[in-house]
Formats: structure tokens, C-alpha cells, sequence
């Protein structure tokens, strides 16, 4: 590098790279600052994961009201909710009210694939290259690119052959999707399948869905919020969410705090009765705390959900292999579902079990199993993601001494505190791996660490610091913090996102530690107490 180069300053205080909840927080907050901030977004607008996923049936499954941002009054206000469980188009229009709202728009740029990053040692900034080979350089580097958008295909042959419509749910075309009496075909029985499957049973021609792994599902019990719902929910928000900061995972549900065996069976039943006829996430997260932490118990609440679905699918044989085996209720994510059930009692609807009968190839006209050729107009592919660091791994991060991230974290994240990693200044990793939000949710989550990251580059300035990392000491005791929340409930005897499991992704078929288990009130007790301590952990330059 020549001498002149050595010179430069960055072109930008922060370069953020997404658009969605996170990124546009981080950047209202950057701004308030004073800073130079540029916010890179792959998709055409913002919104992040409401911008990718406008499948049927995509929406929240935590209520709006404790969903949407809670720093600004006026916002809360100002906007109205129509249902207690916003679909993607209104929560898209939500995130473009916010953007517009605070003026945010003009410091973001659309369309922008992020193809590497890497640490100028020199100069103490980061060089950010697109793949239309565009550069830009900044001081801080901070990632808001999603937990779950980095979409996997399944290791099939043929999908390239299929002659009709075929896309990932995350990709689902912007154009209207013409499904009226179609053949259409859904692979995968995860959240997005679910409802996928829930929302175009009734739609389509005829509906196979091929299903590997059945998952536990509950009823979601949507409905609209009327005029004086919502003027209740505007005249409690500051209760609404200060009860979300007080639960473990940020939701208004927290867990009953007496013990299964304090209860009588007429009480217990009494409560899941309850809890399954309410609407949420109470069914998952607001029982006994012992459903999630002993094997026993959460196998009798396990009995009773399967009766529930032998209740409502009317094929007894049908309902066997629509309900797990393999996991207990809630050591997967509950995937939240609205008559879901009740589609396959339809005379149009089938399950292929692909266990059976092993999908061997897709073709022209449709998916060949070991047992015969099914031919389809569309196929949907409902596969998943490669969770929380399947975004990071697309992008060639280089920090010093040429140092690459996906080598670091091959065998899982090594960070501290979810925010940073050793050898990678500057990059503060927001909603990544080993971070709170990841496991709460998610803009709960995010607030507090857009917060805590924007007051660490407060004091940064304040006390002339250019460079932050942490110590590799400091990620090593975090990350045995991380791998003991795992040992506090049965979370890692399922194979799931949050194990880091994924058949679609090569080496992803052992444990890895991908999210803090602890609970969003321990996390917000540690970040708090860094802070106070001057940061500890930390080395400053």
C-alpha cells in the first residue's frame, strides 16, 4: 500500500449492512448522533424479512403491539394495528411508515449485495465490496442482516429441470402467484410451511405436501383489533412493554412460575386447557417452567397436545404422522398456525411422508419419489434457512491478519456477548450469533442492543478510541456462559435452528451453540454490567 493510501479516512462514520427492524433502528440512532451512516440493503426496499417473505399466510407470531418499535411515543400513538397478529403486508407498511417517518430513507441504498469485507489495518477501517465491485469505507461495521435469510434449497437433483413455478418461500415472487386450481406441491412442514400450507389448502387445485419432519404446532387465534382495543393498547404501552422486558423471551407471556408437581392433574389439565384455546405464544412459553426443563413432565404435555391433534385431524392414521416423535413439545420453535390441522381433512389435500418414500429427483413435470412420480404446476420450496450465521458465511469477512470469520466460526460462533469477535475490529455483529435477540423476541431483542451499541461508540468518541475488540479471554468465558444456557432446559435434544442443525448445509449436523438460552433479563443484567465496568472484556485502541 503506497504511502498516500495510508493516509485515508473512512468515507463513513458506520456502514450498517440491512434494512430491516435492526438496521433501521441502528440507523435512527446513529443519526442521532451526528454520525456519517450508510445502510447497505440487498432487497429493493427496507423491511428485511417483511420485505423477502410475502408468501401466503407470512405474519407475525408474537402479538403487533408488542412487536412494533417502542422509542418513539409518538409512533406508538400514530399507528394503528388491525389484527393482533399483523400479516407481512401491513408490518412492510409499518416498517416504510418508520423510515419515512424519521427521515431515514435518503441514508440507505437498495439493491446492494454485500460480496466481502475486510479490515484495513493501515487506515483502521473496513473496506465494504459489493458484487458489482462498488467499495465504500467506514469506521464501524455493523451487521443487521437477519437471523433467518439465508434460505436453503434441498440437496436434490433436478431443480433446475422443473418446467413450471418453482421458488423458496423467501423468494416468493412480488408478482401475483396464480394458484387457483393448481397442482401444487409444498416440501418441508417447518413455521413457513405451516403456513403456507394453512393459507392455500382451500385455494388450490389439489395440495401434496412432503413432509420429512412433523413439528408441533398450536393455534395461533388470530383476530382484528377494533377501535377501542387499540385505544387500550395505546393508553398501556409503557405496562405492555415493561411486562416484555420482565419475561425470558421478551413476549407478554412469561412462564407459570409453580412447579408441575405443586399442581393437582385437574389443575394442570385446567391450565393447558387454557393455554391452548388462548392465543400466542402462552402455549409454548407461558406453562410450567418444568414442561421445557424435565423430560417427564414434558412428555405428559406432549401427550396432551398430540390428543389435540388427533381431535382435530379426522384420518387417525393421518394424525400419527402429522405429530412428532423424534422431539417433545417446545424444544423446536412452536410454529403458531390457524386451521393448519384441519387442511389435511380436505379431499384435495395429501401428505407424502418422505421418511417412506424418500424423494429421489425433481423432473420436468413434477417429483419423483421412490414410489412414483407426482406432477405438479408449482412447487413451493418450504426448506429453511441456514439460521443466524448462514448470512454472516456469505459474505467473505477478512479481519487482521488476514484472518477469515467463516474459518473462525466453522465449528460454531466464537464471539462476546453475541456483539463482537476477536480479531475482527470495529465489527460489531448486532442480533448476531451467542447475542440476545436471537432467542427473544425480536425487536425487543434488538432495542436493547442497537442501545448498548450505540452508547459503547458514545464513549468511543467521548474517550478518543478509534479500535475495539475483545479479548480472547473474554469470548472464551462467554462462551461457555452460552453452552451452559443450554444445560437449563431440553432445547438441545431436538435437532433445530437453534442447534444449529440443517440437513441442506454441509457440516450442519451436529450440536453448535447458536443462541443464548439465559433469558432476555440475564442478558440485559450482563450487558449492563460490561458497560459499567468500563466495558470490560474489551481492548480499546
Amino acid at each position: 500500500m503506497n504511502s498516500s493510501a495510508k493516509k485515508q479516512a473512512p468515507q463513513h462514520d458506520a456502514i450498517i449492512i440491512g434494512a430491516g427492524v435492526c438496521g433501521i433502528y441502528q440507523l435512527y440512532k446513529l443519526l442521532e448522533l451526528g454520525l456519517n451512516v450508510k445502510v447497505l440493503e440487498a432487497g429493493g426496499g427496507p423491511g428485511g424479512t417483511w420485505y423477502w417473505n410475502r408468501y401466503p399466510g407470512a405474519r407475525f407470531d408474537s402479538e403487533s403491539y408488542t412487536y412494533g418499535y417502542s422509542f418513539s411515543k409518538e409512533l406508538l400513538q400514530e399507528w394503528n394495528w388491525s389484527e393482533h397478529f399483523s400479516g407481512q403486508p401491513e408490518t412492510l407498511r409499518y416498517l416504510n411508515h418508520v423510515v419515512d417517518k424519521f427521515d431515514l430513507r435518503e441514508h440507505m441504498q437498495f439493491d446492494c449485495h454485500v460480496k466481502s469485507t475486510a479490515f484495513d489495518e493501515s487506515n483502521q477501517f473496513w473496506t465494504v465490496t459489493l458484487d458489482d465491485d462498488r467499495t465504500f469505507t467506514t469506521r464501524f461495521l455493523m451487521t443487521a442482516i437477519g437471523m433467518l435469510s439465508a434460505p436453503t434449497m434441498p440437496t436434490l437433483e433436478g431443480t433446475d429441470a422443473f418446467e413450471g413455478q418453482s421458488f423458496h418461500t423467501y423468494n416468493w415472487p412480488h408478482e401475483p402467484v396464480d394458484i387457483k386450481n393448481k397442482k401444487v406441491a409444498v416440501i418441508g412442514t417447518g413455521a413457513t410451511g405451516v403456513q403456507v400450507i394453512s393459507e392455500i389448502a382451500d385455494k388450490v387445485g389439489e395440495l401434496t405436501v412432503f413432509q420429512r419432519r412433523p413439528n408441533w404446532c398450536a393455534p395461533l387465534h388470530n383476530s382484528k383489533i377494533d377501535d377501542k382495543t387499540m385505544a387500550d393498547i395505546k393508553a398501556n404501552y409503557d405496562e405492555i412493554f415493561e411486562r416484555c422486558r420482565n419475561t425470558p423471551g421478551g413476549f407478554i407471556h412469561g412462564p407459570d412460575r409453580r412447579k408441575y408437581s405443586e399442581v393437582s392433574k385437574q389443575d394442570r389439565l385446567a391450565l393447558w386447557e387454557e393455554l391452548y384455546a388462548a392465543s400466542g405464544f402462552g402455549v409454548w412459553i407461558g406453562n410450567f417452567r418444568d414442561v421445557l426443563v424435565k423430560e417427564d413432565v414434558n412428555a405428559e404435555y406432549s401427550k396432551f397436545i398430540a390428543d389435540k391433534i388427533r381431535q382435530r385431524v379426522n384420518d387417525p392414521e393421518l394424525a400419527e404422522e402429522l405429530i412428532p416423535k423424534d422431539h417433545g413439545f417446545g424444544t423446536r420453535r412452536v410454529p403458531l398456525e390457524t386451521r393448519y390441522y384441519e387442511a389435511y381433512n380436505r379431499d384435495n389435500v395429501s401428505l407424502v411422508n418422505i421418511n417412506d418414500t424418500p424423494i429421489e429427483r425433481v423432473t420436468k413435470k413434477g417429483i419423483k419419489t421412490s414410489e412414483r412420480e407426482h406432477e405438479f404446476d408449482i412447487i413451493i420450496y418450504a426448506t429453511g434457512f441456514d439460521a443466524i450465521t448462514g448470512a454472516f458465511d456469505r459474505i467473505d469477512i477478512t479481519g487482521t491478519h488476514g484472518q477469515k470469520l467463516a474459518d473462525k466460526w466453522i465449528d460454531g460462533p466464537i464471539t462476546y456477548l453475541g456483539l463482537q469477535s476477536a480479531g475482527f475490529p470495529n465489527l460489531i455483529t448486532l442480533a448476531g450469533p451467542q447475542g440476545g435477540s436471537v432467542s427473544t423476541n425480536f425487536p425487543r431483542g434488538i432495542e436493547e442492543a442497537v442501545d448498548w451499541a450505540t452508547d459503547l461508540i458514545t464513549y468511543m468518541n467521548k474517550h478518543g478510541y478509534k479500535r475495539i475488540e475483545p479479548s480472547e479471554e473474554a469470548e472464551l468465558e462467554w462462551g461457555e456462559d452460552v453452552k451452559h444456557t443450554y444445560s437449563l432446559s431440553l432445547i438441545p435434544t431436538a435437532k433445530s435452528w437453534f442447534t444449529g442443525y440443517n440437513s441442506n448445509v454441509p457440516d450442519h449436523d451436529k450440536l453448535r451453540y447458536l443462541i443464548y438460552n439465559g433469558g432476555a433479563p440475564k442478558y440485559r443484567e450482563r450487558l449492563t454490567q460490561v458497560a459499567e465496568h468500563e466495558y470490560e472484556g474489551f481492548k480499546f485502541e
